[in-house]
């Protein structure tokens, strides 16, 4: 499969790249085998694995499966693909599942970050996956996300609205509301936020020190603790975050968050542009979202067209209740 043009490494041109209607879609073309771990590959059955070339040295892996409209799914920190083991079979009953790790994550590469963390802002994160689903044939698509993976989607659906035909996302209020709403108690649930944005390589050497360690702490301390979380998929983040460059690409999707995604969110706020596809959100009753900002005023503010509710669960929806997840996005995205 010839590799995916190169996406630019600036911030100002990365836009340029992202809309759907400014290049051709290719044929649908599978993605290179991917030999995947026990407890993945046992996680996704019936799925096939492999990966797509999207830059320069950048390789984004996926699981496909399924027929249909094609649906992306896309997890949060500190996890994987992983994530959706719960859910992307039954969606695989409807949909062209893809499901995919962030740049950064996983089993994708982890590109060295740059002074102003462009490589890792959200638009670029976006531009990946606007490849990815691209030259795997897929035009137009629906997106699921949670978490880290639901900011790029909201990007992706900012730069590529054409691309985007539904949006759902989980557990998030949109970055620079979160950003500018900050008070004590968000900053205290949310540490890793704050921790992980200080200069390399001290946030990036205590990571890769004790990466299982971290996985445990970083998702034990929210409402469920570890209960809900498969041991498979908890040794599958563990794995993952133990790969040479993880550390850094988790560090650098901070870092790109307070910085140069609160610039383009600004820009899009001063100039009027809002999310225009429906939009699903849906977020955790016993989570820090919850708690500290009001995820549907919130969206209204920047989508035309929004829905949503709050689910008896904590953060991570997919994992604490994959059947009300599943009651909602299989009628929205209908």
């Amino acid at each position: 499969m010839p590799n995916a043009p190169e996406i630019a490494g600036s911030a100002a041109n990365a836009a340029s790249v992202t809309r759907a209607d400014e290049a051709p879609t290719p044929a649908r073309a599978a993605p290179s085998p991917e030999v995947v771990s026990d407890d993945l590959a046992a996680l996704l059955p019936g799925f096939t694995h492999g990966s797509v070339a999207t830059a320069e040295g950048v390789r984004i892996h996926v699981s496909t499966a399924g027929t249909g409209p094609a649906l992306l799914l896309l997890h949060g920190h500190p996890q994987t693909r992983a994530i959706w083991h719960q859910v992307a079979p039954r969606l695989a009953e409807r949909f062209t599942v893809v499901a995919a790790d962030l740049r950064g994550y996983g089993d994708s590469s982890k590109p060295d970050g740059d002074a102003g963390h462009a490589a890792y802002s959200k638009r670029t994160m976006a531009a990946d996956m606007l490849r990815v689903m691209r030259a795997l044939g897929h035009a137009r698509f629906d997106v699921l996300a949670h978490d880290r993976g639901a900011r790029v989607a909201h990007r992706l659906a900012m730069d590529a609205p054409e691309a985007v035909r539904r949006l759902a996302l989980l557990d998030i209020a949109p970055t620079l509301d979160m950003y500018e709403g900050t008070g004590g108690d968000f900053a205290r649930a949310y540490w890793h936020w704050f921790f992980l944005i200080q200069p390399a390589p001290l946030p990036e050497r205590l990571l890769a020190a004790d990466p299982a360690a971290y996985v445990r702490d970083v998702m034990g301390r929210r409402s469920a603790g570890l209960a809900p979380f498969d041991p498979r998929a908890l040794a599958e983040y563990q794995r993952c975050l133990a790969l040479p460059g993880t550390a850094h690409g988790l560090c650098e999707d901070y870092r790109a968050s307070a910085g140069i995604d609160l610039v383009h969110d600004r820009l899009d706020r001063a100039a009027g542009r809002t999310l225009t596809m429906p939009l699903l959100v849906l977020w955790g009753a016993q989570g820090v979202v919850h708690r500290c900002f009001e995820p549907l005023m919130l969206w209204r503010r920047v989508a035309d067209d929004v829905r949503g509710e709050a689910l008896p669960c904590g953060h991570y929806l997919p994992e604490e209740a994959p059947q009300p997840v599943l009651d909602r996005v299989l009628p929205f995205f209908a």
